[in-house]
């Protein structure tokens, strides 16, 4: 069982280790914004918190041995700093395509990987065979006291730095954090509301919630790879019911446009599953806009191959890049006449493609593809008007 006196012992425990994270105010983002910061952590993410308090509580038996872990990720990467400072041997089971970023960060802490063919689950089996091989300890990424009493020192941290606070938003994968967090929240500021945050494509504490049980979902598929878990805990579950007051999901072009916000106002930079919070406040899921509102950014760890794709979803979202495609007649000059007059929109064209072999054209018609860009999405609405307005048909 968790409690209030476990949370002041990891934060005391944890002042050898992690980083007492800036509760920074976002007054570009929005009214009332505050971001609580754990993507400044060393790892770059909040995992390091529950890892280490979890390693910390071994016993001399258990240290000896050393521990395992089964994580594609921040996990990965929080288990084998905490085993390296420790001085305790830490194997990290990771599935073969994870990405090499983080395989190489994992070993840079100190631990030492097995990449296991398959995915995830193939991953955790291994992890499973070789803790009861070799009498390692398991350490669970969310499903564990320890390690949701290391992730509640955050909510410990953000009534210190805001006492007035009204609304904590949280990340929710295998409900870990939140679960620490709201915790600590409702012991020590019962009136704070605690909004749990999920991706759309991948809800399974906000489902289990629905259904008043632990649910599996088929499939997940989100760009917060972070938080894309099938099933959480029945600890995490159970924590969840009793102390959050209400779980909301975003798109993945709100969590697009979340870490886009991020970098262009705040410089800073969040993975999917750290933007997810700031995404339900920017967009109001629960209601509560103009509460003095903290936001837990829990982490910064995202692969450099989708920070462009994540880039490109959060402009077509904000209306700062267009796709338009039109109709021109099939003979000289139809095509400059269509370009100058997006010219006098002070739109710029990124990209234009000609093409009269679409099955969608006539005869004696071309398709017209063209990548814009644009200030805002009135802006992209202008442009359609005005391309009506003088005969061109927007397919």
């Amino acid at each position: 069982m968790v409690t209030l006196e476990m949370l002041f012992d990891a934060q005391r425990v944890l002042k050898e280790a992690a980083t007492v994270t800036p509760l920074i105010k976002a007054d570009k983002i929005g009214e009332n914004i505050y971001l609580k910061s754990e993507n400044f952590q060393l790892t770059g993410s909040f995992k390091l918190r529950g890892a280490y308090y979890k390693i910390a509580s071994l016993t001399p038996e258990e240290a000896e041995k050393g521990v395992i872990a089964c994580s594609a990720g921040n996990h990965a990467q929080g288990v084998a700093l905490s085993a390296t400072r420790r001085g305790i041997k830490s194997v990290i089971c990771m599935p073969a395509g994870a990405p090499i970023s983080k395989v190489e960060a994992t070993k840079s802490y100190g631990g030492e990987v097995v990449l296991v063919p398959g995915v995830y689950d193939d991953a955790a089996n291994r992890a499973v065979e070789l803790m009861e091989e070799k009498g390692y300890t398991f350490v669970h990424p969310f499903n564990d006291e320890r390690v949701i009493a290391g992730q509640g020192t955050i909510g410990l941290e953000i009534i210190n730095q805001l006492p007035d606070v009204e609304v904590v938003y949280v990340p929710i994968g295998g409900g870990g954090l939140i679960s620490g967090v709201s915790y600590a929240i409702k012991a020590l500021k019962p009136d704070c509301k605690v909004i749990g945050v999920q991706a759309a494509g991948a809800p399974s504490m906000y489902e289990s919630r629905k259904q008043g049980e632990v649910i599996e979902l088929d499939k997940v598929a989100t760009i917060a790879d972070g938080i894309a878990v099938k099933k959480p805990g029945d600890i995490t579950f159970e924590m969840c019911q009793k102390y959050v007051d209400e779980i909301v999901t975003v798109s993945e072009e709100e969590i697009a446009t979340a870490i886009l916000t991020l970098m262009e106002k705040q410089k800073t930079v969040a993975e999917g599953a750290g933007a997810t919070a700031l995404a339900a406040a920017m967009f109001d899921k629960a209601n509560l806009k103009g509460k003095k509102s903290v936001c837990v950014v829990s982490g910064g760890n995202i692969d450099v191959s989708i920070l462009s794709r994540v880039i490109t979803q959060g402009l077509n979202k904000t209306g700062r890049i267009a796709n338009i495609e039109t109709k021109v007649v099939d003979k000289p000059g139809q095509l400059i006449s269509l370009l100058q007059l997006i010219s006098k929109t002070g739109a710029n064209i990124i990209s234009i493609n000609h093409e009269r072999e679409d099955l969608r054209s006539e005869v004696n018609s071309c398709v017209v593809t063209m990548v814009l860009e644009t200030r805002n999405t009135e802006h992209v609405n202008e442009i359609k008007t005005l391309l009506k307005e003088n005969g061109y048909e927007l397919l």
